[in-house]
């Protein structure tokens, strides 16, 4: 054994005395499963203890946007550090959070104009949730009480957000904490019928959210979406036709429109928003994960004036919203934000990913035709496909067989970082990849299908 293979295992080994994992069962890393020390990032690039490299191409869980130890966000970090760490947003402003809000404001759907901060996901859709439902008790329809989501959904895994998710793998243990949405029907486009295309889908699950609507709107406080991907149900994908046609349902039903952009968000599916490609504008917009380049934990909900107005009065008539975050609109997190944003400001980042995309669709191609392969797709900066054990039944593999975890190590050997979700492979690199790391990627990646599949 190396001195660096050592110093790989000794950090293993330490880690295991005291750190439990998310998302993990931690019996695996101590007997089967190593952990994977990291030590630096170099752009696209992880490097463990060992000096191995490894391709990020999942921007460690969909929030390094611009790779990893950005010079601009962290210099940004730096300079911000100096000056202000932290102070509550209680009774107290500071520069950063407020050029921020200013800027969310320009950049999102037109309309949304107040700004909430708090320091994840799933506590921005905390705050929209509670949002919505105290905005229907200032206005006097508290019968207003319920929320519709979508099957499939994962919105994160805090209680409320864990409610409004669809996924049994995390509801299940929980269910007795959680409160029932009404669940409608998903518009994704592998579950076209024969004939179909994605807009007749859109069609088809508009018309059974309508029915729905009928039945329960007096009940509903808002419908909340993960706009064009259902990222952790699968990377299920939709057309921005439903979203159109949602928000015309959610306006004539008088209620809410929740849009989780927390993984979609700042260039994920080829614009800026997701809700862009639909031209709507929700009532709540979610942000997360890429807001600060994936370098620091904030998280932002925007919303309209409207909604912030049904909020405002005498103290005495205890409407205001009283929900805090100890960290909200901390300033070194929003400087992160700004500096992120900048690039977005000072580079063509759409533009070139969208070439970066093409390129990805035509390397992938080739695996449409696996026997194994179904459901190749992709929105935007997104691409998935799913591993089947027959393509022309779509019969899956059986779960305990984990063929996902088989590629995924494969994948980790052979110096690739992605980690499938069950048999659902993805691709969400960084926007600093280049079409060199793109054909490494996916040649990895084909290579460990078929490990994964004999």
């Amino acid at each position: 054994m190396t001195d660096t293979s050592s110093r790989n295992a000794e950090l293993a080994a330490r880690d295991l005395a005291h750190v439990w994992h998310p998302c993990t069962q931690m019996r695996e890393h101590a007997a089967q499963f190593p952990l994977i020390p990291i030590v630096r990032g170099d752009g696209a690039w992880l490097i463990d203890a060992d000096g191995k490299r490894y391709l990020d191409g999942i921007s460690s869980w969909w929030s390094c946007l611009f790779g990893h130890a950005n010079p601009r966000v962290a210099a940004a970090i730096a300079e911000q550090a100096e000056k202000l760490n932290h102070v509550m947003l209680a009774g107290f402003t500071h520069e950063p959070a407020l050029r921020l809000a200013e800027e969310l404001v320009q950049i999102t759907p037109p309309g949304l104009t107040r700004v909430s901060y708090a320091g994840d996901g799933a506590s921005a859709v905390e705050i929209a949730l509670k949002m919505s439902f105290h905005y229907w008790h200032n206005t006097g329809q508290p019968r207003r009480r319920r929320f519709v989501a979508l099957a499939n959904a994962y919105h994160g895994e805090t209680l409320g957000a864990l409610s409004v998710s669809d996924l049994p793998l995390y509801r299940a243990v929980y269910g007795p904490l959680l409160f029932d949405p009404i669940v409608a029907p998903s518009p994704d486009w592998l579950d076209a019928e024969p004939g179909e295309n994605p807009d007749d889908v859109a069609r088809r699950r508009l018309a059974d959210l309508r029915a729905l609507l009928e039945r329960h709107a007096q009940e509903v406080c808002a419908l909340i979406i993960e706009p064009l991907v259902q990222c952790s149900g699968g990377m299920r994908m939709h057309a921005p036709s439903y979203l159109t046609g949602l928000r015309k349902l959610c306006d004539e039903f008088d209620v809410h429109l929740i849009a989780d952009e927390i993984a979609v968000g700042f260039g994920r599916t080829g614009t800026l928003f997701a809700c862009e490609q639909a031209e709507i504008t929700p009532d709540f917009l979610c942000l997360s994960k890429g807001l600060t380049g994936g370098a620091l934990p904030l998280s932002a909900v925007l919303t309209t004036d409207k909604v912030y107005d049904a909020f405002l009065g005498d103290y005495a008539a205890n409407n205001a919203f009283l929900h805090s975050h100890t960290f909200s609109g901390n300033p070194i997190a929003c400087a992160a934000a700004l500096a992120s944003l900048a690039i977005f400001h000072d580079e063509p980042v759409l533009e070139r990913n969208r070439t970066l995309a093409s390129h990805l669709a035509q390397r992938l191609e080739p695996l449409r035709e696996h026997p194994h392969v179904s459901g190749l797709r992709q929105t935007g900066w997104i691409a998935a496909f799913d591993l089947v054990k027959d393509k022309a039944s779509h019969t899956s593999w059986p779960p305990a067989e984990r063929r996902g975890l088989c590629f995924y190590k494969h994948a980790l050997e052979r110096g690739l970082l992605l980690r499938p979700l069950g048999d659902t492979v993805y691709f969400l690199p960084p926007y600093c990849i280049d079409e060199g790391d793109i054909d490494c990627m996916v040649d990895v990646a084909i290579e460990s299908v078929g490990i994964a599949t004999t």
